[in-house]
């Protein structure tokens, strides 16, 4: 009997492939979910309700994508329109001069990539202030009233919302 064997191809991409697998395999699962919407928005606009604490992706057809984020907390938060006006993987973080007044001791610029940098995987940052709509390497905050006024999501998430949009993308916060 002949046993057949692996091309060099075929054995580096099972090696390559399998831890790949294994790490979205042990990866908490995405939180999106298609649901109703029936806004007077166009399709294609980010919408956040800070009260639900949710965001929208509006698909348009009475449908958006729903995703569960953290908001600001009493004080913190903001309402008002903006664009998406960048978007960055695993970017550096500087803490604004709020955070840092609040927090004397975080240092001057926490790296991307650090577990200790409050960007998580990737952020969309949003025209006209300090804000984002980012990932966050504390899940647990996802869901709470938490930040300063920056949108929290799920790591998995962002990354997904960040292939669906682009820069420009409008962008809706409301109670």
């Amino acid at each position: 009997m002949r046993v057949a064997r692996r091309s060099f191809t075929a054995s580096l991409a099972a090696f390559v492939v399998s831890p790949l697998a294994n790490l979205i395999a042990s990866s908490p699962a995405s939180a999106r979910e298609v649901v109703t919407f029936n806004d007077n928005v166009s399709a294609g606009t980010i919408v956040v309700r800070t009260g639900e604490r949710r965001l929208y992706l509006v698909l348009g057809r009475g449908q958006a994508l729903r995703y569960p984020v953290g908001v600001g907390r009493a004080g913190k938060q903001w309402m008002g329109t903006s664009y998406i006006d960048s978007k960055r993987v695993r970017p550096d973080w500087a803490p604004p001069p709020d955070v840092k007044r609040d927090n004397p001791r975080l240092p001057d610029l926490i790296p991307g990539g650090s577990p200790r940098n409050p960007m998580g995987e990737a952020a969309l940052t949003l025209a006209g202030g300090e804000y984002a709509i980012h990932g966050t390497n504390q899940p647990s905050s996802v869901g709470g009233f938490v930040s300063y006024g920056c949108i929290r999501m799920y790591n998995a998430d962002i990354m997904d919302l960040f292939a669906r949009v682009s820069v420009g993308t409008p962008v809706v916060v409301t109670r």
